[in-house]
């Protein structure tokens, strides 16, 4: 049997930058699994790829809720990650911190020391920010680096001196020219616009930056995980199915995985860490025997832990788009024809910028849908193109709308209906039950009511109605407050950002992990992913993500 120093179990946003950072320890051996294959596909790397990793099976785990009763009874679709980088390596690639009042509140859950200050701090460290001219700066002091981006970084740490390895890039200069009347109308609506909605005051619209270098996707996989695979005592390991945690004496000692075809085992002899995200962590969990007993001893597995919070506590940000037909160019007329694609295609291959070095979220930012609030309670997105969802063969593809068109889109911030995650069975290869219990709150429902009439009000600007010509699908400037709550169940998704399955707390009364990340009732386990967040941040959930192992791998080299 292989025997390792540490094993962790995926290599995604959160298992690549642990891997990164622990294996600058030569001293300690480190395994990493990975359900998925290796991050070789050029759609994950190239940016606007996102369109084209949405459906794909080898890339995307494509998961199904349940069906809902609160979204007219339908079945919400969950990609996720599938690849080495995992949901990183196929998102929309927005990079938001979070406001400060999100990790107070992780503090007064009972996450000892994630507050505001903290994490601040571990961001700045974590990070290097690239200008709209390549110039590469510290987020921590604005010392810029004396080069541009692309520029080699040192070989012993993977990061220039002072300078993290996750490049945050201010693409505004590259966003397209009809995002002009998205900021005319947050003027008319007297909000501000401001340069980067991870500085204070936060608040205002903003163009999204994103984790990009060199027009390329610059994943944890990328940043973390690439440079420290030369290192010998790290070990990747692709296409490995975790079937269980094994445990003596209440300490984790072992993983069981399938690989190539047969099952081994792998033995840990200091620590087990556990990020394979919101979906597959608890359930991995529930199979090694830590969980809800009752459920684990309907399938068969012996308890370890009765812990009834392993799974549950979900939350997700849900959101819906506004589509409307526009009287001038937009993203649209290049990306539906042929020629427009070969144009852009050589584009981003002379200068690696354009829209295919972009994210397809281009602006937004967060908002009160009500000035006397005391927190922004909505993101917005405005995005200068429009898309179907259609069937073609025995794959679902997304395609571009032959007309110029726009969306304007919101996400409730802060939502409080909870769902849970439960194992199917105790099969390794079965997919978990995905329970979401969306908007089972009427504060849920109101923010969306809310987010609706916020979104109605852009659209309703003078500086708006220069760029639209009509709404189509549904025109929310004709809804009552109920028609915008029907309208919502009806064609609402999620956002993609499920957490809290395996949340951070004082004790196993109300949480799975305590705040540094080991889980109760045992020893030797961690789970270091979006899991453990005690309350969802307020917007895109892949940079608090990267930051949470960062911190947690910081604290393991220190401790050790």
């Amino acid at each position: 049997m292989d025997v390792f120093d540490t094993i962790i179990i995926g290599a995604g946003s959160a298992g690549c930058v642990l891997a990164g950072q622990l294996s600058a320890d030569k001293s300690r051996r480190i395994l990493l699994l990975e359900a998925g294959g290796k991050d070789t596909s050029p759609w994950v790397h190239i940016p606007i790829g996102y369109g084209k990793t949405f459906f794909h099976p080898d890339l995307n785990w494509q998961y199904e809720t349940e069906a809902e009763p609160a979204l007219d009874g339908r079945k919400g679709y969950w990609p996720r990650g599938k690849v080495v980088g995992g949901s990183g390596a196929i998102n929309a690639m927005i990079y938001a911190r979070g406001l400060p009042h999100d990790f107070d509140d992780w503090q007064d859950a009972g996450a000892a020391g994630w507050n505001a200050d903290t994490v601040t701090a571990a961001y700045d460290a974590m990070e290097t920010h690239i200008a709209v001219d390549g110039t590469e700066t510290s987020p921590e002091t604005g010392s810029k680096s004396g080069s541009k981006s692309g520029s080699k970084t040192s070989s012993k740490s993977g990061s220039k001196t002072g300078m993290g390895p996750m490049t945050v890039q201010d693409v505004s200069d590259q966003t397209h020219p009809v995002n002009r009347y998205f900021f005319d109308a947050a003027n008319e609506l007297n909000f501000p616009c401001q340069n980067d909605y991870n500085q204070p005051p936060y608040e205002g619209a903003i163009t999204y930056r994103i984790n990009t270098r060199n027009g390329r996707r610059n994943a944890s996989s990328r940043a973390f995980l690439k440079p420290a695979l030369r290192r010998s005592n790290l070990t990747l390991r692709v296409n490995a199915q975790v079937d269980r945690i094994h445990f003596e004496e209440n300490r984790a000692v072992a993983v069981s995985y399938i690989w190539r075809g047969k099952r081994h085992m792998v033995r840990a002899k200091t620590d087990i860490i556990l990020s394979a995200g919101s979906i597959a962590s608890p359930a991995i969990l529930q199979r090694s025997g830590i969980g809800d007993g009752h459920l684990l001893n309907q399938h068969g597995i012996t308890p370890v832990v009765d812990n009834p919070n392993v799974g549950a506590h979900m939350q997700d940000h849900l959101g819906i788009n506004y589509y409307f037909k526009a009287n001038q160019p937009t993203l649209n007329n290049v990306l539906h024809s042929w020629p427009g694609r070969i144009k852009l295609a050589l584009q981003y291959a002379l200068t690696r910028r354009g829209p295919m070095a972009l994210s397809v979220n281009q602006c937004g930012g967060y908002f009160r849908s009500n000035p006397d609030m005391m927190r922004p309670d909505q993101q917005i997105y405005f995005n200068p193109v429009t898309y179907t969802t259609t069937p073609a063969g025995t794959r679902t593809i997304i395609n571009t709308d032959p007309f110029p068109g726009l969306i304007i889109g919101f996400s409730p911030t802060r939502p409080t209906s909870r769902g849970q995650i439960q194992i199917a069975d105790a099969d390794p290869i079965s997919k978990p039950r995905i329970m979401p219990n969306s908007l089972a709150t009427n504060q849920d429902c109101q923010m969306v009511v809310d987010g609706a009439k916020l979104c109605r009000a852009f659209a309703n600007t003078d500086s708006m109605k220069r760029l639209i010509d009509a709404p189509f699908y549904a025109d929310v400037s004709q809804m009552s407050d109920d028609m915008m709550l029907d309208d919502f169940r009806k064609r609402s998704g999620t956002v993609f950002h499920p957490v809290g399955t395996c949340r951070m707390g004082a004790n196993a009364k109300t949480a799975v992990v305590d705040h540094t990340m080991r889980v109760f009732g045992v020893d030797g386990l961690r789970v270091v992913d979006a899991s453990v967040f005690p309350n969802i941040t307020s917007a895109n959930t892949n940079a608090p993500t990267m930051m949470l192992a960062w911190r947690v791998a910081q604290q393991m080299m220190e401790n050790r």
